[in-house]
């Protein structure tokens, strides 16, 4: 019996090891990409909220930097739409975003002026 114990404890921690580990370290996804305006300059300080119904929260939000880009992480695998909104710019959505395990999605948006 004791033999036996000894050769399945290895395999025995794996399991329990694996079970133990937090449901963040598997949300590694990410969505990234740079927003302009219709004439091909970045746009800074667009909301971007990627929706999802396997989001706790639902929707996570970023501002673009000062060159237009952002970064939304630590998403956890599903289908996402992404939305872009700036005062004085139409809003832009983007629907049926897959992520998948550690799978980086570009979205880049151009927005129009008026809204």
């Amino acid at each position: 019996m004791l033999n036996l114990i000894q050769r399945s404890s290895p395999a025995l921690l794996v399991v329990l090891a694996s079970w133990l580990l937090p449901s963040t370290a598997y949300a590694q996804a990410a969505i990234t990409g740079v927003v302009k305006d219709n004439s091909g300059a970045v746009l800074p300080g667009v909301r971007v909220e990627a929706a999802s119904p396997v989001l706790i929260e639902r929707v996570r939000s970023v501002v673009t930097d000062d060159t237009g880009q952002y970064r939304i992480v630590d998403l956890r695998p599903g289908s996402y739409a992404v939305t872009f909104e700036l005062a004085g710019f139409s809003v832009v959505k983007r629907e049926g975003i897959e992520l998948s395990g550690n799978f980086v999605a570009t979205v880049n948006a151009d927005l129009k002026l008026g809204g």
